[in-house]
């Protein structure tokens, strides 16, 4: 299912030296301020390398978290900051505010910053692999775990880390608590969307498949309203494709709500739910093109090019003609003028996000090496201090589209 899910753009951020000119007063300060350079720019080089996996991903980010927690953790016993904090600027755009950039001099800003990068590394992994010819079972569990462990990412940047930020995320930015909670969302919504298609492929009953696909649409919805108050150039196209898969799954929801009502002899009110997941369906495939011509960052999804859209169309279109052949022949049921209520919980497959931890810290980070630091060496020499480097856009790698086999589990 490639061109299945929206993503919007990685960060960048500017090459950090860890240059800090006669600061790190030992040789062992040295190689920190070395290994902290080198790990930063591979684990940058591993969110475009196509060939990276989950396994690749996390030793490079604990390599570089290990040790920059060095400049975050306080290592002389006292509760005070550390005082390698606020040495280093960064410099990092945003998903929705193009190349514009922030700047922080905070290692806990870049900690955030780079987290944020590896969750949406996760997600668009899990796009990726979600778009391969003929997923397997054992592919289509990396997608539901990458998208559960981009959801904790997300999670526990927003409860932990991005409180302890000096200076608050401004409005429209990835780190304010709208958009944190918009990519905790989504990423739970399309975890739950793998757990349909599972449900559907292996034919279980269509009262829980309703129930996920109602719950689905719900996560959608509120992933929706919580954009709402963003500027509508930067968010607009990232919410239309919220809204079509809310519409969507709404769809889904009332088409085998529609077969439990059935099953249960409740025709009339089966053909009701049917005509509403037809209402559904269209306003989604309205949605599509509306998403398509909508300009913002991101790329651009295709969902109602894929089978796994094409065949909701038929199986609601099939099944409501069923139903209204049997009303005709058997039931004669009157068909109710509202749409049912859809009372649905599901009490299985709902996502929860995998709880991030960062790695411990690095045993290069003693307090011993810790107190080679001297910050008040650091301010002599600001001519020799290379100019800030810019912020040049990531290139990323094309996701080329595969033949549709049209479901995510082979």
């Amino acid at each position: 299912m490639a061109h299945w899910f929206h993503r919007n753009p990685l960060k960048a951020t500017a090459p950090v030296s860890f240059n800090f000119y006669g600061v790190a007063g030992s040789p062992s300060a040295n190689k920190i301020c070395n290994d902290l350079r080198t790990n930063r720019a591979r684990l940058l080089e591993m969110f475009t390398d196509v060939t990276c996996n989950p396994e690749i991903m996390k030793n490079a980010t604990d390599a570089y978290f290990s040790l920059l927690q060095g400049f975050i953790t306080a290592l002389d016993g006292t509760t005070q900051e550390n005082k390698m904090r606020f040495i280093q600027n960064f410099k990092w755009t945003d998903t929705l505010q193009g190349n514009t950039p922030s700047a922080q001099q905070d290692a806990v800003f870049e900690l955030v910053s780079m987290a944020f990068n590896v969750a949406l590394w996760y997600t668009k992994f899990a796009s990726r692999l979600a778009g391969k010819e003929n997923v397997t079972e054992a592919e289509a569990k990396d997608v539901h775990r990458s998208l559960k462990v981009a959801a904790g990412i997300f999670k526990t940047l927003k409860e932990v880390h991005i409180p302890r930020l000096i200076t608050p995320a401004e409005k429209g930015r990835d780190l304010e608590p709208r958009a944190m909670d918009t990519y905790i969302i989504q990423c739970q919504a399309e975890a739950q969307e793998v757990t349909i298609a599972r449900a559907i492929e292996l034919k279980h009953n269509a009262t829980l498949i309703a129930a996920l696909a109602f719950e689905t649409a719900n996560f959608y919805q509120k992933a929706d309203h919580t954009l709402n108050t963003l500027e509508p150039e930067c968010s607009g196209k990232w919410r239309k494709y919220l809204e079509l898969k809310q519409h969507f799954y709404m769809a889904y929801a009332y088409c085998y709500n529609g077969q439990t009502l059935l099953a249960s002899d409740k025709c009339g009110e089966a053909i009701r739910s049917l005509q509403e997941a037809e209402k559904c369906y269209s306003r989604a495939e309205a949605l599509c093109k509306e998403y398509r011509q909508t300009k913002g960052p991101g790329s651009t999804a295709k969902p109602s090019e894929q089978l796994f859209f094409l065949k909701l169309g038929g199986l609601i279109r099939n099944t409501l003609e069923k139903c209204q052949r049997e009303n005709g022949f058997i039931y004669f049921h009157k068909v109710p003028a509202e749409a049912p209520d859809l009372e649905l919980k599901a009490s299985y497959g709902l996502a929860e996000p995998i709880a991030f931890e960062l790695p411990p810290l690095s045993e290069q980070c003693t307090p011993e090496v810790y107190a080679t630091f001297d910050l008040t060496k650091g301010a002599k020499n600001d001519k020799a201090k290379p100019k800030e480097a810019e912020v040049k856009p990531v290139k990323e790698p094309d996701l080329k589209p595969q033949k549709d086999t049209g479901c995510v589990i082979s």
